[in-house]
């Protein structure tokens, strides 16, 4: 009798490892989704996705600013090195049967037919691709406000894979990736969250209590979707994901996140004139408190570090305070309703900082 060999089937390739510890870096409390998309990203590279359908098929519940379009973003970053690598189909565009032409395009003998230009065309689907990525993002945003002749187009990619324009062109979706998202559900979801603490989950005892809510809210999303949706279009999907409201510890990852992206961006507009800034705690916490907002996520969070920093640091840059070299501290003190800047050092290690972090 030959002997058996125990295999692991819960480990992933290197290109699906390296796409999860990216996600993980950019997206911070949806581990779900994270997992989601890389479980589909590594199917379709093992060549065993399902013939004759996208990728996968995703539906993102839960409240504005929780990253549901963030990861998308993300994950074409990942993958295409663009974050813009993705067609997004604002639903609020698409109430009414007429615009879907727009989508389309109108079929011939239509006024204007040769002046309208699919927006999910063939070309537009393969722009981005890549010599060794071979890969579509698309997303449809607030799914729930769509017109019937938008659900019936769908109803056909999510299916088939497939979509015909107004000439009776063909497009294929089978390499793409199919993301649709919604708030339904995130009133019932933020009830479930005690007010009084924002963003901060209840802090229940022991890992089981904690479980049972998050499964509550799950549910209270999940619920509100099929409430909404068809069954047809429900069994369509590959998975419904309800994305967690973000507590403190998240939000602090955030911040970290966003001020390092703020430092990228500093050191491609001053590449010539390089310098560093240096955010301390006590400005971090500040950040943390002006942008906590229950109503709108990290949303908030970036519109304020673009108020108290990046548009202080852009006016100092325009007057000619801050010079090649430069280190400036950021810090807030107690009471105060900005951030206070100083000019910290003016040395050499400071330009190669900035060169390092470039």
């Amino acid at each position: 009798m030959s002997k058996l060999v125990l295999l692991d089937p819960t480990k992933t390739g290197k290109q699906a490892e390296d796409l999860e510890n990216r996600l993980h870096h950019s997206v911070v409390g949806q581990d779900e989704a994270i997992h989601q998309i890389v479980r589909a990203y590594q199917t379709h590279v093992a060549g065993l996705s399902p013939a004759g359908r996208p990728i996968g098929n995703f539906l993102f519940l839960g409240p504005t600013g929780s990253g549901k379009t963030r990861i998308v973003e993300a994950t074409a970053e990942s993958l295409l090195k663009n974050s813009r690598a993705v067609i997004k189909i604002d639903c609020a565009e698409f109430q009414h049967s007429h615009e879907i032409a727009k989508l389309i395009g109108s079929p011939p003998g239509y006024l204007g037919h040769r002046e309208t230009h699919a927006v999910l065309s063939q070309e537009a689907l393969n722009q981005h691709h890549t010599d060794t990525t071979k890969l579509s993002f698309v997303l449809f945003d607030e799914i729930e406000k769509a017109s019937d002749a938008l659900w019936n187009l769908l109803l056909g990619i999510l299916d088939k894979g497939t979509l015909t324009l107004g000439d009776n062109r063909k497009v294929d979706f089978s390499s793409s990736m199919v993301f649709l998202t919604s708030n339904l559900g995130a009133a019932e979801m933020s009830s479930l969250v005690s007010p009084r603490l924002g963003f901060q989950a209840p802090s229940l005892d022991g890992a089981g209590c904690n479980g049972k809510l998050s499964a509550r809210i799950s549910s209270a999303g999940v619920e509100a979707a099929r409430r909404k949706f068809t069954p047809e279009f429900i069994n369509r999907l590959d998975k419904i994901v309800v994305f967690k409201s973000l507590g403190n510890e998240e939000l602090r990852r955030i911040v970290d996140i966003e001020l390092e992206m703020v430092q990228q961006r500093i050191q491609t507009a001053a590449a010539s004139e390089p310098f560093v800034v240096n955010v301390t705690d006590t400005a971090r916490e500040f950040l943390l408190v002006e942008g906590t907002d229950l109503r709108y996520g990290a949303r908030h969070l970036k519109r304020a570090i673009e108020r108290l920093l990046v548009q202080p640091l852009s006016n100092l840059m325009a007057s000619g305070q801050i010079h090649r070299g430069d280190c400036i501290r950021v810090s807030h003190q107690d009471g105060a309703s900005a951030l206070m800047f100083a000019r910290e050092q003016e040395a050499v290690q400071a330009v190669e900082m900035a060169s390092r972090a470039a």
